[in-house]
């Protein structure tokens, strides 16, 4: 009975942990520079988030199932690539945003099936998936940015509805439909059983290779989705963008409690993971802080989150 009631509240601690952190940034943050705690600040930073926060939907579902995607920033940058070069060669928005997300969704399929089928390492194959989209992207534009596009693209990266920026919409439906497939569908509780004991979900009747490979898809779309954004926000199709984005998507997982083993985590944490980051680069903005020093900093963020998760494992 006392480990029962011990292990309930190992758990409550763990969850009220990430709002504590939270928490503390944001008075830290507000005593040291007032100007965070305005209206437009806090709206600028949550539309900062959402590029890292849609990509760490797909990053969730992925880590959960005990795997890894390295791949995720240079999907997103071919899909951004995909949309304007469509967009610039006179295809419709409709068409564009769909050949852009197709493009991601079978890169997230070719990741899954050369894992599953090949039996090669995640970790291996999409290392592989990030260099060849980053090649493909170099090659379709010539290292070259995409420009001439319709005004009416500037309104998925810089619209509102109402006072809430578009990329927050877009952000909240996706999270809305993200934890509902994780949480009550019988797909989303595969998720967990194949990252906790995968011979055991196998045997359980848990089509194994199918999920795996729907599982990444769900990630590349995800990028995808990220990509358009992230396009729309700059006006433009930016060879370079995405760089780093896969290891901020990891980090804002494991801060908001996936385990990089597998069989745990929760979508609402990968959001408060990503506003934690995103909090965090924004103080450091408002302080003046060189960006040499941020990446420092994010690279100390992402090794203290993950060997935190290693310790919390063992």
């Amino acid at each position: 009975m006392e480990k029962v009631r011990s292990s309930k509240i190992n758990v409550s601690w763990n969850d009220m942990g990430i709002f504590i952190i939270l928490a503390l940034l944001i008075v830290i943050l507000s005593v040291i520079r007032p100007v965070f705690l305005t209206p437009d600040n806090i709206i600028n930073v949550i539309r900062q988030v959402t590029i890292v926060a849609i990509i760490g939907i797909g990053m969730s579902f992925v880590l959960i199932s005990g795997e890894i995607d390295l791949s995720v920033g240079s999907i997103c940058a071919l899909s951004g690539i995909i949309v304007t070069m469509c967009l610039r060669d006179g295809f419709g928005m409709t068409v564009s945003i769909l050949l852009a997300l197709g493009t991601a969704s079978l890169c997230g399929a070719i990741n899954g099936s050369i894992h599953v089928f090949a039996k090669i390492p995640s970790f291996i194959v999409t290392m592989g998936m990030l260099n060849v989209a980053r090649g493909i992207v170099l090659v379709i534009t010539n290292s070259y940015s995409i420009t001439g596009l319709p005004d009416s693209f500037k309104v998925i990266g810089r619209g509102y509805v109402g006072p809430i920026p578009v990329p927050v919409v877009i952000m909240a439906v996706c999270y809305v439909i993200g934890f509902v497939v994780l949480k009550y569908t019988k797909f989303g509780r595969s998720a967990y059983s194949i990252g906790g004991n995968i011979e055991a979900a196998r045997l359980s009747g848990v089509p194994v290779v199918k999920n795996k490979i729907l599982i990444y898809i769900i990630c590349g779309f995800t990028a995808g989705i990220a990509g358009i954004i992230l396009s729309s926000r700059m006006f433009s199709g930016q060879p370079s963008a995405g760089n780093g984005l896969e290891l901020d998507a990891i980090a804002a997982c494991v801060i908001g409690g996936t385990s990089t083993t597998g069989g745990k985590g929760r979508l609402w944490g990968t959001f408060l993971g990503a506003l934690i980051m995103g909090i965090i680069t924004n103080g450091m903005n408002l302080m003046n802080i060189s960006t040499n020093w941020q990446l420092i900093v994010q690279g100390m963020i992402i090794v203290i989150a993950v060997g935190l998760d290693r310790i919390k494992s063992n």
